[in-house]
């Protein structure tokens, strides 16, 4: 029973190092680059190669969102070695929403 716990442990501490990794490159590698075209990216979750990002600014109205989503997803596998599908959630300016 404790070599079960354990291991649980050490895969909940392997997930969540793997979250935080794929956090800390979206923060400070993607979303400099996406802010350079006035679009803002933020990070929502990581899981099960599920990689969901919220867009905003720029982002949020673009009509070619599909292909940066594209180009992310292979940045991702490039220097993280990770396949991921993204999911894209635009977020409006309060204002559009009259």
């Amino acid at each position: 029973m404790k070599m079960l716990l354990a291991g649980a442990v050490s895969n909940m501490k392997t997930r969540d190092s793997e979250v935080k990794i794929m956090e800390d490159y979206i923060k400070n590698t993607i979303a400099g680059m996406i802010q350079g075209d006035g679009g803002w990216v933020e990070f929502v979750s990581f899981e099960e190669n599920k990689l969901t990002l919220l867009f905003r600014a720029e982002c949020s109205k673009c009509f070619i969102l599909d292909r940066c989503c594209n180009w992310i997803k292979n940045r991702v596998r490039e220097d993280l070695g990770q396949n991921v599908e993204i999911e894209a959630i635009r977020k409006k300016p309060f204002f559009w929403e009259t």
